[in-house]
Formats: C-alpha cells, sequence, structure tokens
C-alpha cells in the first residue's frame, strides 16, 4: 500500500511539472519585464501604471462590468435550480442546460451581435412591429459605452454553467431541514435562508469566484462586443502590448501581473473560508 501510494504520487508529477513550468514561466518572465527596466530592478512601470489614467477607467470600468455579469448570473442560476430542481433531475432537461456550455463565448458574442445591434434581428422586429420608426431609433445594446452587450453575453453564456454548479447541491440537499423550518413556523423566505442558504452559499462563493476571474481577465467578448473608450484591461493589455511604443510594454505586463496578483490573492482567501464554512456545516450535519 505504502508503494502504492508512492508510485501514485510519482504520476502526478508530469502533470505538476507541466502545470508548474508553462505557466510559471510565463508569470515570472512577465513580472521580470514589469520590474525591469535597462537592466535595473524598478517598480516604476507599477507608479506609472497608477498614474495613467486610462488604467484606472478601464479597472473600474472591468470591476463594474464583471461584478453586474457575475452577480446577475449567480442569481437567475440560482432562481432556474431552485423552481426547475425537480426537472432538472431527468437528462433530457439537463440537456437545455448543456447544449449552451458547448458553444464557444466568442460564438456566443457574435450571437448577441446579431440579435441585439442597431441592424440586426430585434431593431427589425421592432420596426416591423411598429414601436419604432426606424432602426436607428432602437437603443444601442451592443458596441455600448456601457458594456450592456457584453453583461448581456457573459449572463446568457454563464448562467448554464450556474445552474450545472448548483444541480448537484440541490440534489443532495435534503428536504428535511426545510420540513423542519417550516414546522417550526418559518414562512417560505425563512426557511430558504435558514434551511438552503448555508449549504448553497459555499458553491455560490466558488462558482462566483470562477465566473469573476474569468470574466474579468476575458479578451475575445469585449473585443467583439466593446468600444476604444472605456476599454476592458484585457484590451487595454493587448493594445499597449503591440502598440507601436516599447515603452508602453512594461505597462501591459505590470498591469497583467497586478491583476493576477489581485485575482489569486483574493481567490485563495475565498476558497480558504468557504472551505473553512463547509467543514463547518459538515460537522454539524454530523453532530
Amino acid at each position: 500500500m505504502k508503494w502504492q501510494r508512492v508510485n501514485n504520487t510519482l504520476l502526478l508529477i508530469p502533470a505538476l511539472l507541466f502545470f508548474i513550468f508553462i505557466p510559471g514561466l510565463g508569470i515570472v518572465l512577465a513580472l521580470l519585464e514589469s520590474v525591469g527596466s535597462e537592466g535595473n530592478i524598478t517598480f516604476g512601470h507599477y507608479v506609472d501604471l497608477f498614474e495613467e489614467k486610462r488604467f484606472m477607467t478601464s479597472f473600474l470600468f472591468s470591476l463594474t462590468v464583471t461584478s453586474i455579469s457575475t452577480i446577475l448570473s449567480l442569481c437567475i442560476g440560482l432562481g432556474i435550480v431552485k423552481a426547475f430542481s425537480s426537472l432538472l433531475k431527468e437528462n433530457k432537461y439537463k440537456l437545455l442546460v448543456w447544449i449552451p456550455m458547448l458553444v464557444p463565448h466568442f460564438v456566443w458574442a457574435y450571437l448577441v451581435y446579431l440579435l441585439f445591434n442597431q441592424s440586426g434581428f430585434f431593431s427589425n422586429v421592432f420596426e416591423m412591429g411598429g414601436w419604432i420608426d426606424d432602426r436607428s431609433q432602437f437603443p444601442t445594446l451592443v458596441q455600448d459605452r456601457n458594456g450592456i452587450g457584453i453583461i448581456l453575453t457573459y449572463v446568457w453564456k454563464e448562467v448554464p454553467f450556474v445552474t450545472l454548479m448548483l444541480l448537484p447541491v440541490y440534489a443532495t440537499l435534503s428536504k428535511s431541514y426545510k420540513e423542519i423550518a417550516s414546522l417550526l413556523g418559518a414562512g417560505p423566505y425563512k426557511a430558504f435562508w435558514v434551511a438552503e442558504w448555508p449549504f448553497i452559499l459555499p458553491v455560490l462563493v466558488e462558482t462566483g469566484a470562477i465566473l469573476f476571474a474569468f470574466i474579468f481577465t476575458a479578451y475575445e467578448v469585449p473585443q467583439l462586443l466593446g468600444v476604444t473608450s472605456p476599454q476592458l484591461l484585457a484590451i487595454l493589455a493587448y493594445d499597449w502590448f503591440y502598440s507601436g511604443s516599447w515603452s508602453d510594454r512594461p505597462l501591459a505586463f505590470a498591469s497583467l501581473v497586478l491583476v493576477g496578483l489581485s485575482i489569486g490573492g483574493v481567490m485563495w482567501l475565498l476558497i480558504y473560508f468557504t472551505n473553512k464554512k463547509r467543514l463547518h456545516i459538515t460537522k454539524g450535519i454530523r453532530n
């Protein structure tokens, strides 16, 4: 048994080496580029980054779009699972959730563009229905300064992911907790917070962290549906990296390193406290 445990550990080494060296090498090189200047170590690029108005505008815009997309995805996904959890146990209904997961984000963004742009499907429907006189009167929902098209894409795409993450929780959630809460006089709202919320909260936090990290650093959707100003951070970093000025490249690396370390730190804290909460719930059930 001891040899088998050691052997299993050795089998993990190739995967660990790949995970450490490939992404790790990129992170180290990006970090060196962000602090290097003419062969010297300096944090001046990070100072320049915070003095750069475009960075702060892009950061706040990215934070807003990402937060709205994540919160809406979590709320809608939770509502769908809570309302249709009994139906979603059947494979034929699960397919309705699985199919959108197969579509890439870029394809989904292009679909949103075809549906919601001012010469798209819905603008034609509104014009033919007499609700607007001309397609130019249709509200700008894609390639807009508020990021509505980007938010629509991510909410539409990530709700199925949230649903699939929450389904196992509701599948294993005992009905007895809710029944006990109801017997003690709790209404539907109170019963949800007492009997369901403690069990789904860890999964919601973990799912929200995954969505937030992905959306905050994504490139393809804001590239298609965004505008030149304000830009999401990934677009700004890309522009800095491929601009004609070599002096902008350290800013691109500095912004990516800063965002990566910040998201990594927050994710670690969330996972730590989530696991602690889950362990507390597990012990409570056993007791």
